[in-house]
């Protein structure tokens, strides 16, 4: 395992991902990094804020200059912060997403996969990305106002970046795992009790 890198794992989590064990499980995953996160910030969602707002507190105890976010139900692969940071490097990107290997293989947008990021026609990127903290910190990762129940925080945040001027890359790599199931939240407070 080599040095530690200037990132923080952000999880943002509900009390069923508790008793689950899948933040344990998505935290071994962190743990087990080749290049390991300087820190990890985990947020507990309980007052059924939804996935959005403890997202938003999860990054709001980032102190390193990248975050590097992870769903408490997934997991990195072992080289996960090691390829998508060196990626950043090579870049000069502000933000950067590689791409998942799916429960049973399923990719419901395989369309996207090694497709290079077109900030005039941004893709979804999923929540599992790193980008530099103070572009994170700037952009906020909040909820509709208009809606109390609402997902979709990830995808704002993409085009937030994007009108603040950030350079997004995509590494065309499997580098973490998106464990899909049926009982997933979808970023929604009303769920998070009822999901896993």
């Amino acid at each position: 395992m080599r040095l530690p890198m200037d990132v923080t794992a952000a999880i943002p989590a509900h009390p069923a991902r508790l008793r689950s064990g899948m933040l344990d499980r998505a935290l071994r995953s962190v743990a087990a990094q080749t290049m390991p996160p300087a820190a990890v910030s985990v947020a507990i969602d309980l007052g059924r804020e939804g996935a959005a707002a403890t997202r938003q507190r999860a990054l709001d105890g980032v102190l390193t200059p990248l975050v590097a976010f992870l769903d408490s139900d997934d997991e990195f692969m072992p080289e996960h912060l090691e390829r998508v940071i060196g990626f950043m490097e090579e870049t000069g990107a502000d933000f950067c997403y590689s791409w998942f290997e799916g429960t049973n293989g399923f990719d419901p947008f395989p369309m996207n996969f090694g497709k290079p990021f077109d900030p005039t026609n941004p893709v979804e990127t999923t929540s599992t990305v790193v980008l530099r903290t103070e572009l994170a910190k700037e952009a906020r990762i909040e909820r509709l106002p208009e809606r109390l129940h609402n997902g979709g925080e990830d995808f704002r945040l993409v085009l937030r970046c994007i009108e603040l001027g950030a350079k997004i890359v995509h590494l065309p790599e499997r580098t973490w795992r998106w464990n899909i199931h049926g009982l997933n939240t979808s970023g929604l407070p009303d769920r998070g009790d009822a999901a896993l």
